[in-house]
């Protein structure tokens, strides 16, 4: 008896071992001897001829290119997947209270159906600079616009034969000071026709006044050619809005700005004798917005667009946990007399650890892989400053200057910090089926 069960367990074992062998074959191709030759290819030289030791290894410490992938590397591992984890639970939980919360989470989770690659073709448009395409820009723009109005001629300056001088910092005076009775002409040129304001109209001569200083602010200048200067020709339009300051002895006496035919009027007893200034604020160059793909703001914005695509991962993952709560206990809380805050923050986030835990390293072992984004919306001019090592990998085993070494190194190296996050994971997993 004792003989049939081990020639039966025998049996059993080599029956396992030869439906595991096709698997353990393809895991040892595509897994097993691919991390090896890439451990021992990152001791050797570019060619693979010399053995070089550890140099590969430390070329990522000293090498510009490699410490800046390093340094953002960890920038990504710990924003990204923080800030994903903690709007999807914000997501998880808001939708449980309104009515319309499975198009929500619809809405939310759809960009997991796209692409890196055409996410990264998305945010790249996002990111113009040009606020007239990029979505971004346009948006902050309109809302800096809203406080801060843009000067509507950010080129206009006068000719040396007009009657106005540059007074430092951007601004323009008249060459002599103005009196009562005696019209004041401010013509200027440097503003193309197609961005004058769509209200204004042609400019008129200033008629003289003797309760006031009146003048004429105008664009000097004739489609077509012809006309002359310091002279309000036919064809010639007001600059609407031009703000106009009277001055004298350094202080600002009087302001006026000037109407849709460029007309204006300061009153004779506070303006008599002082000169007019155009102030620099007149002259403004348009604001464009931020530059979110320059140096300084790549890494945020590529991470911008990766939490827009996997928070509505973390919220799909946090929402099936939510629904296993226990209801009794959080309205058990609530009767107690806790308010919706302490609800959550002492009952609902510590019951979702383990999901929130799954969420997090899952995130963090993604963003140790992500290439395709940066790639994708980093700028050539950029992509130095939003390097990561993935990226990095890719330039330094396909680029125009491969160093397999190096790229063996960094494929090694990546590996080495997906391990703790694996091993943290697994013993997590196994402490849960334990229960």
């Amino acid at each position: 008896m004792p003989a049939t069960r081990t020639r039966s367990r025998s049996r059993s074992r080599t029956v396992a071992a030869g439906f595991l062998l096709p698997a353990l074959l393809l895991l040892g191709a595509l897994v097993v001897y691919p991390i090896g030759y890439s451990v021992r290819r990152s001791f050797f030289d570019r060619s693979g001829a010399s053995f070089v030791g550890l140099d590969n290894y430390l070329a990522l410490v000293t090498d510009d290119s490699l410490r800046t992938a390093v340094r953002n590397n960890l920038i990504w591992l710990v924003v990204a997947p923080a800030v994903a984890t903690a709007l999807g639970l914000v997501f998880a939980v808001l939708t449980e209270r309104v009515r319309w919360g499975t198009a929500f989470k619809l809405v939310v989770f759809m960009p997991m159906a796209i692409s890196m690659l055409a996410a990264g073709i998305i945010f790249r448009l996002v990111y113009e600079q040009d606020p007239d395409r990029g979505v971004a820009n346009a948006v902050w723009v309109g809302v800096h616009d809203t406080f801060a109005e843009s000067s509507g001629f950010p080129r206009a300056r006068p000719l040396p034969v007009h009657p106005l001088e540059a007074a430092g910092g951007g601004a323009f005076v008249t060459k002599e000071p103005v009196r009562a009775g005696v019209p004041v002409l401010l013509p200027l040129v440097g503003v193309a026709p197609a961005q004058m304001p769509q209200d204004a109209r042609p400019a008129h001569a200033p008629a003289p006044a003797s309760t006031g200083i009146t003048g004429t602010a105008w664009l000097d200048f004739t489609r077509g050619g012809g006309g002359k200067p310091n002279a309000v020709d036919p064809e010639e339009l007001g600059l609407k809005g031009l703000r106009i300051e009277a001055v004298r002895d350094g202080k600002v006496v009087a302001t006026a700005t000037a109407a849709a035919d460029g007309s204006f009027t300061l009153p004779a007893d506070r303006a008599d004798g002082a000169v007019l200034r155009l102030p620099a604020s007149n002259f403004r160059e348009q604001y464009n917005g931020v530059e979110w793909l320059g140096p300084s703001l790549v890494t945020p914005a590529v991470i911008g667009a990766y939490v827009w695509m996997w928070a509505g991962f973390a919220m799909v993952l946090i929402g099936a946990g939510l629904a296993a709560v226990p209801r009794e206990l959080l309205e058990a809380a609530r009767v107690d007399g806790a308010n919706e805050w302490q609800v959550f923050r002492r009952i609902t986030v510590p019951l979702l650890a383990p999901v929130l835990v799954v969420v997090l390293v899952t995130l963090m072992i993604n963003v140790l892989k992500v290439f395709d984004l940066v790639f994708v919306i980093a700028p050539g001019s950029a992509q130095d400053d939003a390097n990561v090592l993935a990226l990095q990998l890719y330039r330094s085993s396909f680029g125009t200057d491969a160093d397999l070494g190096v790229g063996s190194a960094i494929a090694v190296v990546l590996l080495l910090l997906v391990l703790p996050v694996m091993v943290v994971n697994i013993r997590r997993i196994r402490r849960e089926s334990r229960r």
